[in-house]
């Protein structure tokens, strides 16, 4: 059992830069925005917090820890104001609220509390380091989502932010690009066309995944690990190359510009999701089970559906979840092995990218966002699931 650092007061001359750090970093993006220099602001924005921290630590008491982080809100948010109008002070108020937090959290020695007494200062600073790199990694991924969202609800044809919506004015936004979507042919074509191939693909990629990995689980099955790379290579191999290739075999067959072809193809992209979700699953698989409904007289088929699908149905049903977003979201290789009767959702989208500039394609995309984030999640619930039937998990 870990023993817990007991908190202590820091030094302003080590708390003051530290949290100016913070307001230089800060800075960058605020400089930017106001001043028109990113250097101006990383140079304001570690003056004002060093001397934010300073005042906080040094001049205030303790005991008002609480209303010095509201006065500190609502500070920032009234610069915010001023400089921005209503999404200034919004983001003056995140910025209060953080360096508020932030002061207090380096000043009284609060970051050593759930960690070690016996880690040195480098240590504590890699601890933190890495987990603000992941953060500012995971911001960068999710922030071009972020933007695309509210801009599906402009009132106007543009794909920037109208001054109406910035200033939060309920006639900047509207639904008419969904309006727009649910009443177009193209886009409901295209939507039922992704809603025919991605099933009928899931449900071939679960088939022939699922049997894969039953079959490459088992010890004496020869060359196992040069199938596996050949039946995951799909994963590896550019999908460009893989388009490419897919076209040429086709057309010499006479499945380039069907819905089986396309199917196929979708299927093939999804297999390897599915072999490495139920491979995993496999791992904690007691194999005694199988030999004892072998001994009670159980033809292995009815092993498979009774004993081991019940017992990897997470894993399958996780598979099948990751192959539907595969095809569901798939643009290269439709492009190439389809035809105009088989134009997808995101073919369409595409299209409207090169040849007709529409804001539907930010409703679409939300929408899509929403479908995943809803899939995904259940990915989470069915993976937490899988691990509790495992005994991997005390939850």
């Amino acid at each position: 059992m870990a023993v817990e650092t007991q908190a202590r007061k820091m030094p302003i001359s080590f708390a003051a830069p530290t949290v100016g750090a913070a307001g230089a970093f800060a800075g960058i993006f605020v400089g930017a925005a106001v001043f028109g220099s990113s250097l101006l602001g990383i140079l304001i924005g570690f003056v004002l917090a060093a001397a934010l921290a300073f005042v906080v630590l040094e001049a205030l008491p303790k005991e008002q820890e609480r209303p010095v982080k509201w006065g500190l809100i609502a500070l920032f948010a009234l610069a915010g104001y001023l400089l921005g109008g209503i999404p200034g002070a919004v983001v003056g108020a995140l910025f209060g609220w953080f360096f508020g937090w932030f002061a207090y959290w380096v000043g009284y020695g609060r970051y050593r509390v759930p960690l070690p007494p016996y880690l040195t200062g480098g240590q504590v600073l890699w601890h933190y380091g890495f987990r603000t790199i992941c953060g500012a990694i995971f911001i960068f991924l999710i922030t071009p989502i972020l933007v695309v969202m509210p801009l599906s609800f402009n009132a106007e044809n543009f794909f920037t932010f109208t001054p109406e919506m910035l200033r939060f004015d309920p006639e900047g936004y509207s639904l008419r690009h969904y309006r727009e979507f649910f009443n177009s042919s193209e886009w409901q074509n295209a939507l039922k066309n992704s809603l025919i191939i991605a099933p009928f693909a899931t449900i071939l990629s679960v088939s022939f995944g699922t049997l894969a990995a039953i079959g490459l689980s088992s010890e004496h099955v020869p060359f196992r690990r040069a199938i596996m790379a050949i039946l995951i290579s799909p994963m590896i191999v550019p999908l460009i190359i893989s388009a490419a290739g897919m076209y040429f075999f086709y057309s010499r067959i006479g499945l380039q510009g069907t819905l089986f072809g396309v199917v196929l193809a979708h299927a093939a992209l999804g297999i390897p999701f599915v072999i490495i979700t139920v491979t995993a699953t496999l791992v904690g698989f007691d194999r005694s089970l199988t030999r004892a409904a072998a001994n009670m007289g159980a033809d292995p088929v009815r092993t498979f559906f009774k004993v081991q699908m019940p017992l990897i149905l997470p894993g399958v049903i996780s598979g099948g979840l990751f192959a539907f977003i595969t095809s569901f979201d798939e643009v290269v290789v439709v492009l190439f092995v389809g035809s105009a009767r088989q134009q997808t959702l995101p073919w369409q989208m595409f299209t409207g990218l090169r040849e007709q500039i529409s804001p539907t394609i930010l409703a679409v995309a939300t929408i899509l966002v929403g479908i995943s984030i809803l899939l995904l999640t259940t990915v989470e619930i069915l993976r937490r699931r899988s691990e509790r039937l495992r005994g991997m998990s005390p939850g």
